[in-house]
This record gives structure tokens, C-alpha cells and sequence, in this order.
């Protein structure tokens, strides 16, 4: 009977209009709408990597080796259960172009066969088939260039370039290409040439560091999973990497569904923004229905009755305010398909994923559950007496406890959800902690500024324009709590996001260049090592150069289990680069155990990174077992040792002793400190004497990272400012809410001899100020986030980036100056008699 009256009230009460829910919808809808679109967006690339998956592998399934070709077995096999197999070599070189000077660039070469590509087309400008590009000009071999690397090198099609020892013409500029599943990102733009034309190139000598990949055309209806489970189990000990359709973009789809996760955890941020909004917007309306909720009270309603009455006009108002949200943040991403797609490397499939939106949804309805509980229970507190008295008898400060326990428990809900939609455990309780620790900052700072207000107004005497200003941000029931609260958790989330990325940006752009290696120099053969040190040593400007012999394995197994099934650790994802000494290198710090003496030639023995074996849980006297070229290598763990990847040099996971892989085919990798004008003469002088020797420029390295890093950044700031519009919102519907009171100020300020702009220079003066105290807390929840991130997460130094922090006050003080200005016309054009007999 109670639900079915309360269901008459709230209908009745909703004739009267969406008149004080607009800010309520617009903060709803707006924080749906972000986590909706980010989670569209996610799933239109997720399947457009699932549709395109064979195309970005190449092929049905792939093999892949380091350091060697398949052998016959290998080969045999691949070919008993595959209609076509397809062979490329992947590696670094330089191409070289000579005019008057001889100039060089890192390239991504991609040596292919005549049956690449299986799936998908090459796309050539101007446009061939990929055979006629490849076959050259009178004798001479054909390469294709992506377009960047020609531009670089000053070089159009039908000019001479060569790799190492042999010469190419360029014959077409690569413009797409079907296996491109890093999305295009490399240390150099990719060139394609035949294997077979590089014979003479001196390019594929044995310890080359080269990946050569096998793909493979499989007949319809071919079982991926038992196929792969017959390869593990066949060739387990070979080094053998199999990948399949089921997953050929594997990496990226994590990049992007990590990156997707963070940022549906950003748009949390701006729900929680829109959360206050919605808060406020529903105290508003209820001290607005005092004297109704009074007069059911006086007629016998109970107080479940008045609470169900406005819980089913705020619930069906929310379920509106959601649904708008989810209608908003499906089509959005749609009606800007065409842009977005441009924008990324890889497939996107735009449609309508119920799940991001199912998501979304539910993330706004227990949000708005949250945020509206406490001002409804606070509707059971009015009392009849109220219609009697010139004001609300508010009652506790605190509803009674079965509503603060369902508020924990929608908290619980809430959090728990967001794990399991986003799968990061730890990412989501540190956002949620940050979010609670921010909006509990926020409040006791608002209050914080309420009392410096009325401490400091009695010293503002003769200044009646401060005195004003102070007054009415030291007042009960002022708008400091709510400008604070509103615009401080946004701008916190921008000041946040700055900091990580400007010492994000100057740790690698600013202090990895001074501490950082002019060059890496790879491939460099046995024979060539000495010639290769004498050049270095009789040049003054090199610094310091260290060199070593590297050889890449695959670490199969962790005490005679599968390494992937003991631990999952980048060390056990891919092969990795590892070396041997029969002496510990200058400045290495063994941090327990012991070197194994000069000359051992016992059982294998293994020196391991301190701090990456303590992450896979790794003791001493543990085994690894690492496949190398095909032959597995099992070694003992007898020491851990420093090794700081953060500085850009040389640095191994692993170092065995020699006798372990005496005889195993390498070459050797060298970094090279010397000054900036030393590093042309040595590049020139190393390339020509040796045109097999690859040579990374460390800052184009650190460029092609920034752009990472960039986009990253850039993708954080758009969630973050999402965050802030909607703030602004709620900013907007506290100025808006506060605007009778304003009235009534105006007219006993002119009733006192106030002129207009003494009152209007008052509320501005209040707005600034309410502004600096939100830019101020936000910039302190900033940096404060900002250094636990790079301090504790990144790992790096961290000092605030006070260009990021001025911008982030003269935010606050701006947006609060508008929203405040915006809703002052009313108050100054009041009449005084009018408004204050209307209040007699």
C-alpha cells in the first residue's frame, strides 16, 4: 500500500517538470558517457584486431625463430600441415645513400620470399604488385621504403641506396602492409626486400640478432589449439615461438585494454566528480520540498512513505540521466569513426558493444545510488513542526546506520565491480583510494577555508570589497564546500596527469640523453671486435665505450617446470638478450652469492638480475633452463647482481660462464659514449670499415618513445578534462542553486548604500578566491599524486612542474570567475523593496 501512494506522490510530482535536475541529468549522463565511449571505443578496436587478426600476423599461424633459419625437420613439418609457408627475416641495418657526402639511417628491414605476402595486400605508391617492385632495374635488386625513411634520406624512387655491402634501387614507397601488428611502431620506419637478394650483403651472418618468422597458410578448418599443442610438444626444446590467429595482435590488444582499463578508471573520477552534482542537486530540490514533505508529515505520512516518494522520482530521473549517458556515449564514437579510425595503425571495427555500455550503465545507477542515499535519508528527518517555523529542521548530522551500511556496501559493490570490468586489481584500488583520499582532502580543506575566511575578515576592516567576499566564504551553508568539491577533483586529475608527464617526459627527453650512450652498435662479428675497439681507443672524444657478447634465448623452463606456468614475467614472454664472462664487468655489484672462479668449465652456473629475479621469486641454487639457437642450456643460479636498465646502457638479465655456450654462433653489441660532435666521424668511420654493424642513435631511440608517451599522456588529459567539464557543471548548478541568496544580499547591501560595483566587485572577488583555495588543494592532491606515481610506480626522481601548477590555479580562478559572473545579472538588477517584502 506504502509503494503504491508513494508511486501517486512522485508521479504527481513529476508533472511539474525537470526544473532544478538539469546540472542532476547533465552530470549523470556526462560521467556515463565517457566511461560508455572509452569502453566503445576499446571494443570497436578489439574487434577490429580480432577480424584482421590473421592479416596482422601474416598468416593463419605463425613459427618464430631467433638467430636461425628453421632446420629440415622444422621445415618439413610446416609444410606437411600448411598449404603455403612463407619466410621473412626481420632486423635492424642502416641504409646507406652516397651523393657528395654518404649519409645513413636506421631501418627495420623486412627480407621476404616470393610467396609474401599470404594474407592481405602490400600497398605501393605508385602502385605494383609488391614481385615487380622487388625485381629491380637492370640487374639491380628493388627495395620499398615506408615514406618517412625516404623523406629522411632525401631519396625518390629510382635512386640507389644500398644494405650493408649491396646495392638496392628504390622502386616504390611502402605505404601499408598486411603484418603489421606493433601498429607500426619500431626504432626505424620498415624497409622490404628479398632474402634471396641479400646473399651478398654480409647482413645475415651467423650470431646476426634477427627473428625469421614462418607463416603459414592452413587448410580450412585446421584446429589452432591442437595444432599448437602438436608444435609445443614436437619441437618444445627447439626454441620454437608459435603464434596463431586466435591472438596475432597479442601485445597490442594488452596495450590497448590495459590503457582502456586506466582510462575507464579516469572517467570513474569524473563520475565521482558528477556524483557531487548530482549530491547537491537532490539536497536542492529536497530543502526546496520542505514544506511538502511537512505537510504529507501533518496529513499521517509516514516516513517510509516520504522517503519511497522521492527515491522513485530520483530513481526514474537517474535511470533517465543514464540512459541518456549510454545513448550519448555509443554514438558518439560513431559519428566520429572516420577520425578516430585515421588517427590509429591498426583495424577498427565502430559499432554498438552492449557490454561497455551495460558496464557504464551500471557504474551511473550504483554512482548515483551512492551520492543521492544520504540527502533522501535526510528527507525522514523533516518534521510537521517545520510548516511552523522559518526554517528546515535538518535534524542529525548523520542519517541513521542502516543507510550509512548501505553506503558501505555500495562502496564495496562499486570497487568490486570495477575489478572484475577492468581486471587491475591493484590500478583500481589505488584509483579508488586516490579518489577517496582527494574528495575527504577536499572537504577538509573547504572547511579549512571557511574558518581562514572568518579569521581573516575581521582584519579586512575598511576594505569592504574583502570584507564582503570573506564573509560569504566563511558563511554556514556557503558555496565554498561545493566549488571546492566540484572543481578540485578534476583539476587534482589534470595536475595529477601533468606532473607524472612532464617527469615522465623529462626523465627521458631531459637526464637519460646525459647519462644515456651516443650509440648502440649491434651485429658486430667475432673478427671485427678488435678492429672495432682500436677505433674507439684512439679517439679522444669517445668517453667510454663498454662491449660485449650477446647471444638472445628463450627461458623455457624454471626448475623443470614450464617457465610460463611458474611465473608471469616479461623475463619468461619473449627471448631475451644475455651474455657470458668468465669476470664480473667493471662496476657490477654482486648482491648475494658467488662468481663463478676464472676458467670454470663445470656444470652450467648463471648470474641473474637482482631485482627481476626477486619479482619472479627466484633463490639461489634455483635452475633455468634457456633455449639458445635450438639447444637447451640448463644453468644454476649462483649469484645475483645490480643490473639498472634506467640509464639506456648495456645491461643483461642473464650473464653465464663462457664454457656453458662455448662454440654457440653470436656477435657482439657495443654502447659508445663520446661527445656530440665526435659521434658523425665515428658512425662514418665504424660504417664503412664494417657496413654489417647496425648503429642505434640513442636519442632517436628516446624520440620515438616520447610519441609514445605523448599519445599516452594526451589520451589521460582528454579523460581527465571530461572529469573537469563535468565539474564545471556541478559549478555551474551551485552558482545557479546560490543565486536566491545572492538576491537577497544584493538587496540588503543596496538597502545599506551599496552601489553595483562594490557588489559586483564582491562577487567576483569571492569567486577568485574560492577558486584559488580549489586550484591551490588540487595542485597540493597533484603533486602529491604525481610523486607517488614516479616515485614508487615509475621508479624515477620526481620534481613538480610548476609551469603545470600556475596553469592549474589560473584554471581554478577562471573557471570559478565565469561560473560566478554568469549568475550575478539576476542579483544586481534586484529591486531591494521587492525583495525583502516578498521575504516578510
Amino acid at each position: 500500500m506504502s509503494l503504491s501512494l508513494s508511486y501517486r506522490f512522485a508521479r504527481r510530482e513529476l508533472r511539474g517538470g525537470l526544473r532544478g535536475f538539469r546540472i542532476f541529468l547533465a552530470c549523470l549522463a556526462l560521467g556515463v558517457m565517457a566511461i560508455a565511449a572509452v569502453g566503445t571505443v576499446r571494443s570497436s578496436i578489439t574487434a577490429g584486431l580480432e577480424r584482421e587478426s590473421a592479416a596482422l600476423l601474416g598468416g593463419d599461424a605463425e613459427v618464430g625463430l631467433t638467430y636461425r633459419f628453421a632446420s629440415e625437420e622444422e621445415r618439413a613439418w610446416m609444410e606437411s600441415i600448411a598449404d603455403t609457408v612463407s619466410e621473412t627475416v626481420d632486423f635492424r641495418s642502416m641504409l646507406v645513400v652516397t651523393r657528395d657526402t654518404v649519409e645513413r639511417g636506421l631501418t627495420q628491414v623486412m627480407a621476404v620470399d616470393s610467396a609474401y605476402p599470404l594474407i592481405g595486400s602490400v600497398t605501393l605508391d605508385p602502385a605494383m604488385p609488391l614481385d615487380t617492385a622487388l625485381a629491380g632495374v637492370d640487374g639491380t635488386p628493388g627495395i620499398v621504403v615506408e615514406r618517412v625513411l625516404a623523406e629522411r634520406m632525401g631519396v625518390v624512387t629510382g635512386d640507389t641506396v644500398r644494405l650493408g655491402t649491396q646495392d638496392f634501387v628504390l622502386t616504390a614507397i611502402l605505404a601499408k602492409y598486411p603484418d603489421n601488428a606493433a601498429g607500426g611502431f619500431g626504432l626505424g620506419p620498415r624497409s622490404i626486400v628479398l632474402t634471396r637478394d641479400l646473399a651478398n650483403s654480409g647482413l645475415l651472418a651467423a650470431g646476426t640478432l634477427m627473428d625469421t618468422n614462418y607463416r603459414l597458410k592452413l587448410p580450412e578448418g585446421t584446429d589452432l589449439a591442437a595444432l599448437e599443442q602438436v608444435a609445443q610438444e614436437r619441437f618444445r626444446d627447439t626454441g620454437m615461438r608459435w603464434r596463431d590467429s586466435r591472438d596475432g595482435a597479442r601485445g597490442v590488444e594488452r596495450f590497448v585494454d590495459r590503457l582502456g582499463s586506466f582510462l575507464v578508471l579516469v572517467g570513474l573520477s569524473g563520475l565521482a566528480v558528477g556524483g557531487v552534482g548530482v549530491s547537491a542537486a537532490v539536497r536542492s530540490y529536497l530543502t526546496g520540498k520542505t514544506e511538502v514533505i511537512a505537510t504529507l508529515k501533518t496529513l499521517g505520512a509516514t516516513r517510509r512513505v516520504i522517503f519511497q516518494t522521492y527515491f522513485i522520482q530520483i530513481g526514474i530521473l537517474t535511470l533517465f540521466g543514464v540512459g541518456l549517458g549510454i545513448l550519448m556515449g555509443a554514438m558518439i564514437p560513431l559519428l566520429f569513426a572516420p577520425m578516430i579510425a585515421a588517427q590509429l595503425p591498426i583495424p577498427v571495427e565502430f559499432a554498438v558493444y552492449p557490454r561497455p555500455l551495460i558496464e557504464a550503465g551500471i557504474y551511473g545507477l550504483i554512482t548515483a545510488a551512492l551520492f543521492t542515499l544520504w540527502p533522501l535519508a535526510r528527507s525522514e528527518e523533516v518534521r510537521a513542526a517545520t510548516l511552523f517555523r522559518d526554517a528546515s529542521d535538518a535534524g542529525t548530522t548523520l542519517p541513521a546506520a542502516r543507510y550509512i551500511a548501505i553506503t558501505a556496501l555500495l562502496i564495496a559493490l562499486l570497487i568490486g565491480l570495477a575489478i572484475w570490468f577492468t581486471g587491475t586489481v591493484r590500478l583500481t584500488i589505488w584509483t579508488a583510494g586516490g579518489i577517496a583520499f582527494a574528495l575527504g582532502l577536499l572537504v577538509l580543506s573547504a572547511q579549512g577555508v571557511r574558518a581562514l575566511a572568518r579569521r581573516f575578515r575581521r582584519a579586512a576592516r575598511g576594505r569592504p570589497t574583502l570584507r564582503l567576499a570573506l564573509a560569504s566564504i566563511g558563511a554556514k551553508g556557503g558555496e565554498a564546500t561545493s566549488v571546492v568539491l566540484s572543481l578540485g577533483l578534476g583539476l587534482s586529475v589534470l595536475a595529477a596527469v601533468g606532473q607524472i608527464d612532464g617527469n615522465l617526459r623529462a626523465a627521458i627527453s631531459d637526464e637519460l640523453p646525459d647519462v644515456a650512450p651516443s650509440y648502440f652498435f649491434v651485429d658486430i662479428q667475432p673478427d671485427q671486435i678488435d678492429g672495432f675497439r682500436a677505433r674507439l681507443d684512439a679517439d679522444p672524444a669517445v668517453k667510454d665505450y663498454e662491449a660485449a657478447p650477446m647471444l638472445r634465448g628463450i627461458v623455457t623452463r624454471i626448475n623443470g617446470v614450464k617457465a610460463t606456468d611458474v611465473v608471469d614475467h616479461w623475463v619468461v614472454r619473449g627471448d631475451r638478450g644475455l651474455t657470458y664472462g668468465d669476470t664480473p664487468p667493471d662496476g657490477t655489484t654482486v648482491t648475494e652469492g658467488t662468481w663463478w672462479p676464472e676458467g670454470y668449465d663445470g656444470p652450467p652456473q648463471v648470474s641473474f638480475a637482482a631485482e627481476e629475479a626477486a619479482e619472479m621469486g627466484l633463490t639461489l641454487g634455483d635452475e633455468v633452463t634457456v633455449n639458445i639457437l635450438g639447444r637447451d642450456i640448463t644453468a644454476t643460479i649462483t649469484s645475483f647482481r645490480e643490473v639498472d636498465f634506467s640509464n639506456a646502457g648495456m645491461g643483461f638479465v642473464m650473464t653465464l660462464n663462457p664454457a656453458a655456450i662455448a662454440g654457440a654462433p653470436h656477435s657482439w653489441i657495443s654502447t659508445v659514449y663520446a661527445q656530440p660532435e665526435a659521434e658523425a666521424a665515428i658512425l662514418r668511420d665504424l660504417a664503412n670499415s664494417y657496413p654489417n654493424i647496425t648503429a642505434i642513435r640513442v636519442r632517436d631511440a628516446i624520440d620515438q618513445v616520447m610519441v609514445v608517451v605523448a599519445g599516452i599522456a594526451a589520451a589521460t588529459r582528454y579523460g581527465a578534462l571530461a572529469t573537469l567539464v563535468t565539474g564545471f557543471l556541478v559549478l555551474i548548478g551551485a552558482a545557479a542553486s546560490g543565486e536566491r541568496a545572492r538576491v537577497f544580499e544584493s538587496a540588503v547591501l543596496k538597502t545599506l548604500g551599496a552601489d553595483r560595483r562594490l557588489i559586483l566587485r564582491s562577487f567576483a572577488l569571492r569567486s577568485v578566491l574560492l577558486g584559488l583555495a580549489a586550484g591551490v588543494v588540487a595542485l597540493i592532491a597533484g603533486i602529491a599524486g604525481g610523486w607517488a606515481v614516479t616515485t614508487f610506480v615509475m621508479e624515477t626522481s620526481f620534481a613538480p612542474i610548476w609551469s603545470n601548477a600556475v596553469l592549474i590555479v589560473l584554471g581554478g580562478m577562471g573557471t570559478t570567475l565565469l561560473a560566478g559572473l554568469a549568475f550575478a545579472l539576476r542579483p544586481l538588477a534586484a529591486k531591494p523593496a521587492r525583495v525583502l517584502r516578498a521575504r516578510e
